[in-house]
């Protein structure tokens, strides 16, 4: 597995290399000049009242004058050690404003996700256990509809009812702390910041709960009919051993497939749900660097959500090995 596994490694490099190549050239080509934005936005000066030399040393400040290929090779050679760069709306450090948002989304999609695998997957044995009879039916059509529910409207929907609209106000519905929080002791500032991520963390986890629910259904039932079950019936087993030992061990194959997503999602966070509950995470920022054509920090969400997601992958793949005996990475003789 050792040279598995260092093989893997030398294969995400080129990986790595052709999706940043494709997606700094992509940024470039998308319409909007980020040194006239910039202008306009951060200093008030009207279109018209930007001159070609205004325009040509804010470009040569950060970088902008140089032909394409000479920018993408000077941002590679700072990526090698680490630098993403100075964002173009502030000139703060890159790394500096990714690192103040990383904690809050990783909070929030780490409790939505271990809601989602808490709930989904037992969820998902009994609908197969109990596939055809009336319960099961009312919650597979229960989970549809929660699936098709689109997570801007549910979030809305909250919001009128729960957070303060014409109905009950229960939740907050903006940021993740009251405005006098940071006075708090530690424990009501905690209690304080899990009454404020309640709804975004509901938006974040009925979804996912609903996919991976009827995934996991699907897959333990196609499972159940295999001749390896049928056989461990005959000799006398235990209904529930026969589930949990030698079903449901075979079953979560698929759902360790979807874990390799999950990595970057946590990193790339939500842009509907952060924006809409106004939570300073990786997804809002994302949000606002694509409108302000923040080219640094655009390719810096993007490198680490590449990066996660080839090592996603490659912990899935190690896990199968974990799960089903029968998978080797060595070579047979």
């Amino acid at each position: 597995m050792r040279d598995y596994i260092f093989k893997r490694l030398l294969l995400l490099i080129p990986t790595l290399f052709g999706i940043t190549l494709i997606t700094f050239f992509i940024i470039q080509l998308a319409p909007g000049n980020p040194v006239e934005r910039k202008l306009q936005l951060d200093q008030g000066i009207q279109a018209e009242a930007i001159t070609q030399q205004i325009v040509e040393e804010t470009k040569k400040l950060y970088g902008l004058d140089k032909p394409i290929y000479v920018r993408y090779w000077i941002w590679v050679k700072q990526i090698a050690t680490l630098d993403f760069g100075r964002s173009y709306k502030d000139h703060r450090p890159v790394i500096n404003k990714i690192a103040e948002r990383i904690p809050i989304t990783l909070t929030l999609n780490i409790i939505s996700i271990i809601l989602i695998y808490l709930i989904a997957i037992p969820i998902g044995v009994y609908s197969a256990v109990a596939h055809g009879r009336f319960s099961e039916r009312v919650s597979t059509f229960f989970l549809f509809i929660l699936y098709s529910i689109p997570s801007f409207w549910m979030a809305m929907i909250l919001i009128f009812f729960l957070g303060g609209g014409d109905y009950w106000d229960l939740f907050p519905v903006y940021g993740i702390l009251s405005p006098d929080a940071e006075n708090y002791p530690f424990f009501k500032k905690a209690l304080n910041f899990l009454w404020h991520i309640v709804l975004p963390v509901f938006c974040l986890t009925y979804g996912g709960l609903a996919y991976l629910s009827r995934f996991q259904k699907s897959s333990l039932l196609e499972v159940l009919r295999e001749d390896f079950v049928r056989t461990a019936t005959a000799k006398g087993l235990p209904r529930h051993q026969v589930l949990l030992k030698h079903a449901l061990r075979n079953a979560l194959i698929p759902i360790i497939t979807i874990l390799a997503g999950i990595l970057p999602a946590m990193i790339g966070g939500s842009v509907i749900i952060e924006s809409i509950f106004s939570i300073p995470g990786i997804g809002q920022l994302g949000f606002e660097s694509v409108l302000s054509r923040d080219y640094p920090v655009i390719m810096a969400i993007a490198t680490i959500s590449a990066v996660l997601t080839l090592i996603g992958i490659l912990i899935a793949d190690l896990v199968y090995v974990l799960v089903d005996p029968r998978i080797s990475f060595e070579a047979k003789k």
